[in-house]
């Protein structure tokens, strides 16, 4: 079933005066939904992608009744249709209301007594018999920033693993380690308002149109302003942003780093490298190594001409050359974007370097619409695991696990022991459920996510949190998800409205999302449920704070003094305030706009004698790499001669969990189909509507086809949101070996056409 039309199903009030520019109409951003005036509104943020839009949630009753944009906030007042609808998710029919515990095969409804005494008892006797590393927890980039940091410091600084990590693993750690390889410390260092200053938009590996659209309604009213703006999407698929752009370089799948280095190449050629800017702010790196020179770098650049990239790509050399004059104009903004297309790669942190460069080789960094920024696939992905340092090789605030001095840092802070917390990392995301399939992870806490359907090699993953002895725990508002219909004990927990806490987007603008409505039935915050569990393990005395506000207080403390500071957000600042973005020291008149620049980043010293300074780095240098293009881990071959590409479309989120609960964008665009080029199914002998099966080396899965011109040929695009149709189970788990992030975005299949 394909759903109904897009553009009837949202009967909401349109708002932009440029809704028919460039055909917008299919994803038009909204003010939101208000069927009445409800009795109250309680200011919050949007519970879905990590553009981070404040809302105000209507209230009447005790109940959701309504949403509505911040007018104040960066959206202006705007929603997509996801967030139109987030009413809806609070009463629907799959909110978990109650604690679950599998018995004789089944889950059933026990007391919290019983479940919390069985996960308790369970884990206990693990570290007991197997050490502090048979257990682990998995968390996600949609905690609230309090209750991420709450688990991380149990399982760090009580329990006394590192086995800590979570789905931003899957979708951010590669732009963590192209932020950190190249300026030093992780998170942009630009904001939403350069995209009202740039003249040009290099957009890749990102749809923005679906998955960011209120960012992506910013970008065409640049262009709707300033019609000399050049839109640049590079992108194997033929998106809905690749169709409103100017040029479009539809490379071969995993050949966009031959690319970037073509235009650097270009950008040196044509003498439109900031040479003074270079001289003063940059050095150069190649491998692992920086300190290497201009003409050691020009030497490695030669090689890339626009010639070998139209080669290796697919994409036409004179096409590559406008590009790099375009984004290298004297006198002319320019600004790069991207999301899961560049970041889930094993060349994602390399692909990261490249487009960062190319904002250094220029100068146009550190200037209104001039700056390298990722797109964030999760309301807190900034926040909580990021920042807070809930990753396995992390600690709070950029702290190092490997590092000795910020572990004794860390550890007079949390106030335990010299020597207690374990000097090797954990494992990361990939990493953890190898070792749940290996038996030596035993017991697993999973909060806020669903790697039942979200992990690359889903077979192999879901069979492991099945295993007799595994003992897994979730703790999910929504039952079953093909990650609870697993688990030993369920907890239900409390959901987006019926909490308090920050979330962290992705300008590194943070918010508090206030408390509206009491939980549906049993369900308690995450805070609760982790201060208990930690009590139950003999660490409540680790926890100072009892609530999510205490527990801020605490996170203020770790992040003074560190290139993170932001003593200055307090909880009272942020109640008052529509988002306040970080560096915001203590003291600070207001947030950072732009990061390292004199004047805006407080971390500058007024006195410092140039423009920027890159402090993340001891010689205050960013680094310009040198990276070559690789292949994929999977291309395709004879025996699986397609190549299968996973993503996002605009009416659903993630794994569905909460899209999915909503009977208007159920209706549309929630069955996975397999969209496949017109010759393709030429030469399969398959029309459009057809069943085919779609087979990897990991599993198979079987999808209604859909025929469009959108993709190249020999590709195939599944998106992630279907429970009942798994793209998962044919995704391939080799991982960046830098970022540790899987490569969800190139798998080799093959595809036949279904038994009927």
């Amino acid at each position: 079933m394909r759903g109904i039309s897009r553009r009837k199903i949202f009967h909401l009030p349109v708002v932009t005066s440029a809704a028919a520019l460039l055909g917008r109409a299919d994803w038009t951003p909204l003010r939101g939904f208000v069927p009445a005036e409800p009795e109250r509104w309680v200011k919050s943020v949007c519970r879905y992608c990590g553009a981070g839009c404040g809302v105000y949630i209507g209230v009447t009753g005790g109940k959701v009744t309504a949403v509505k944009g911040d007018a104040q906030n960066h959206n202006r007042g705007f929603v997509c249709v996801k967030g139109a609808k987030l009413p809806e998710i609070m009463t629907a029919p799959s909110r978990l209301k109650y604690p679950l515990v599998r018995k004789n095969g089944k889950l059933e409804r026990a007391s919290w007594e019983e479940a919390m005494a069985l996960v308790a008892g369970k884990f206990r006797e693990s570290i007991e018999k197997n050490g502090p590393d048979s257990v682990a927890f998995y968390g996600s980039g949609q905690g609230l920033t309090e209750e991420t940091y709450a688990a991380n410091k149990l399982f760090k600084a009580g329990i006394g693993t590192n086995n800590v990590d979570g789905n931003p693993r899957l979708c951010m750690a590669s732009a963590a380690g192209g932020y950190t390889t190249s300026f030093g410390k992780d998170e942009p260092m630009g904001c939403y308002e350069d995209i009202d200053h740039a003249d040009v938009l290099l957009i890749v590996g990102s749809n923005m149109a679906e998955c960011h659209p209120i960012l992506w309604m910013r970008v065409l009213d640049r262009k709707e302003k300033n019609p000399g703006t050049k839109i640049i999407v590079v992108d194997p698929r033929r998106t809905r942003t690749a169709r409103m752009a100017d040029m479009h370089l539809a490379c071969k799948p995993g050949m966009d780093l031959t690319i970037m280095n073509a235009m650097a190449h270009v950008i040196v050629k044509e003498g439109l490298a900031d040479e003074a800017f270079l001289k003063a702010h940059v050095t150069f790196g190649q491998g692992a190594e920086a300190g290497k020179t201009w003409e050691e770098y020009r030497k490695f650049i030669d090689a890339y001409t626009p010639e070998r990239a139209a080669r290796e790509s697919g994409c036409r050399a004179e096409d590559i050359v406008q590009a790099a004059l375009w984004f290298a104009a004297r006198g002319r903004a320019a600004m790069t974007l991207w999301t899961m297309g560049v970041n889930q790669r094993v060349q994602g942190v390399w692909l990261n370097n490249l487009l960062m460069n190319l904002n250094l080789l220029t100068g146009k960094i550190g200037l209104p619409g001039s700056t390298p920024f990722s797109l964030t696939g999760q309301p807190n992905a900034c926040g909580g695991v990021r920042d807070g340092g809930a990753l396995a090789h992390l600690l709070p605030y950029g702290r190092l696990v490997a590092n000795e001095a910020h572990r004794a840092e860390m550890e007079k802070l949390w106030g335990v022991p010299k020597g207690k917390l374990a000097a090797k990392p954990g494992y990361s995301a990939v990493e953890l459920f190898q070792a749940l399939d290996e038996g030596k992870v035993k017991c697993l806490y999973v909060m806020t996510t669903n790697p039942g359907q979200s992990l690359p090699n889903g077979n192999r993953y879901r069979k492991a949190m099945a295993r007799e002895d595994t003992f897994l725990v979730v703790a999910e508002a929504f039952h079953p998800t093909r990650t609870s219909e697993l688990a030993d004990v369920v907890l239900p927990a409390a959901l987006w409205a019926e909490k308090e806490g920050v979330y962290g987007c992705s300008e590194r603008r943070y918010q508090l999302l206030e408390k509206a409505i009491e939980p549906a039935g049993e369900a308690k915050p995450d805070m609760e449920i982790l201060l208990e569990l930690a009590k139950r393990l003999g660490h409540g005395s680790l926890f100072q704070f009892k609530d999510a506000a205490g527990a801020w207080e605490e996170l203020l403390a770790l992040s003074q003094g560190t290139a993170y500071d932001f003593t200055g957000m307090t909880r009272d600042r942020l109640k008052q305030s529509h988002g306040l973005l970080w560096p915001l020291p203590a003291g600070a008149a207001s947030g950072t706009r732009r990061r390292y620049v004199k004047g805006d980043d407080p971390l500058v010293p007024a006195a410092h004698p140039e423009r920027v300074k890159f402090y993340g780095r001891p010689d205050g240098r960013a680094v310009v790499w040198m990276r070559d293009q690789k292949g994929p881990a999977e291309p395709p071959d004879a025996e699986y001669p397609f190549t299968l590409n996973t993503g996002r479309v605009l009416e659903h989120w993630h794994t569905g969990t909460m899209t999915g609960s909503v009977a208007s964008l159920k209706a549309t665009n929630y069955v996975a189909v397999a969209e496949m080029n017109p010759a393709d199914l030429r030469r399969l002998g398959v029309k459009d509507g057809d069943q085919v099966l779609l087979k990897s080396r990991r599993g198979e899965q079987a999808f209604e086809v859909r025929e469009t011109e959108n993709g190249r040929e020999g590709s195939v695009f599944v998106h992630m949101h279907d429970p009942n149709r798994l793209c998962n189970l044919l995704t391939v788990d080799a991982f960046d070996a830098a970022s540790k992030e899987p490569e969800f975005k190139i798998a080799a299949v093959k595809v036949e056409k279904a038994a009927k």
